[in-house]
């Protein structure tokens, strides 16, 4: 992992002279920008494609069928590991076994209810809740009967995948673990009780958040240019939301891309607001790495006026800095979010055509 960073940072630390020698070698630039973005090489399955973990025997005769299944859904449909899901629900209620105070009515000493043991402040202030009126937070309807409720498995489930994603799931689960439960003794039995309830024995992270996928997705990158512009956004991984940030420690949507691009020499808009009117359109299904997408998604947007951004890397994954509670930057999938605007590719905008043959002459 140290030595993939390692690499990283020296190749940004020599994005002039990569960019120079680019140049110097790509005299089709001169006429034709789309000969300088390229086709680019095969792009590597390091950002999908991932199967979910088998159930060991231990989890198939130790979870109850329904509740096994409940994991398995959610899991799948928020994205993180079923097994910490599941390990979760062992620890907290023994799958709604516990006959403890709070499991099924009430709740314990501590506050928490139901059968993955929610504050019923951080469920959303009570314990049943319909959905049709505002909820301020985990409170989900699991089972589609329009109630939230606390003590249901569908609906506590669905929720407690929905608190582990926000909090680091499935990049980083032990941070997501500790903000559930605040002690680092209670992750490390999770972590084991995972561990035991998947056929393979381990708790399996996503490709994308493995440093090791940073290298394929450069090499492969249509330019050496949106190679460069990868490497930094890639490198950024792990760091948190910031609203109007545009790092070293912390980025905003648009800050981050506006930072990758600035790595590799290039000026480009700072807001998405801006960022979404600069670039040429790109007809979905022949964007490409570097490229942005776009979302309808914010207080004040609309179709026209999109708030939220990410940057392709790879046919249907984008990197994002999505929200503050939405954890870390990461590299997502895009092709299942309805509310896709469009997207644009920044490197076809006439100004940056004229950045890059400067950068040639300098």
């Amino acid at each position: 992992m140290n030595l993939s960073r390692t690499r990283v940072a020296l190749a940004l630390g020599a994005a002039g002279a990569v960019l120079l020698a680019l140049v110097i070698v790509s005299p089709m630039l001169l006429t034709s920008i789309p000969s300088f973005i390229g086709n680019g090489g095969e792009q590597p399955d390091c950002a999908g494609g991932r199967k979910a973990q088998e159930a060991s025997d231990s989890a198939a005769s130790d979870i109850p069928s329904e509740y096994l299944e409940l994991y398995k859904k959610n899991g799948e449909k928020i994205g993180v590991q079923w097994t910490i899901l599941a390990a979760v629900g062992k620890r907290e209620t023994d799958h709604g076994r516990s006959d403890l105070p709070g499991v099924k009515s009430g709740t314990n000493y501590a506050g928490a209810a139901g059968p993955m043991q929610f504050l019923i402040s951080t469920w959303g202030g009570k314990a049943r809740i319909p959905m049709s009126s505002s909820v301020s937070g985990y409170a989900s309807d699991g089972d589609g009967d329009g109630i939230a409720d606390v003590y249901n498995p569908a609906d506590a489930i669905l929720g407690a995948a929905k608190m582990l994603k926000r909090n680091g799931a499935p990049e980083n689960v032990r941070r997501a673990l500790f903000v559930y439960n605040r002690a680092w003794w209670y992750v490390d039995q999770v972590e084991e009780i995972a561990r035991r309830y998947a056929k393979s024995g381990d708790v399996e992270t996503p490709p994308e958040a493995d440093d090791s996928c940073d290298d394929p997705l450069v090499e492969a990158a249509p330019s050496e240019v949106v190679g460069e512009i990868l490497a930094f956004a890639l490198a950024q991984r792990g760091k948190p939301y910031l609203w109007g940030g545009t790092g070293p420690d912390a980025f905003d949507c648009s800050g981050i891309i506006y930072a990758a691009y600035q790595a590799a020499g290039l000026r480009i808009p700072r807001t998405t607001f801006q960022q979404w009117p600069f670039g040429v359109k790109v007809a979905q299904g022949d964007e490409q790495p570097g490229d942005l997408v776009f979302f309808n998604a914010g207080p004040g947007t609309s179709p026209d006026n999109p708030g939220h951004v990410g940057m392709v890397v790879s046919k249907g994954k984008m990197i994002e800095a999505r929200c503050r509670l939405c954890g870390p930057i990461k590299v997502t999938g895009y092709e299942g979010r309805g509310n896709i605007v469009g997207f644009t590719r920044p490197l076809q905008n006439p100004d940056v055509v004229d950045q890059l043959k400067k950068l040639r002459s300098l």
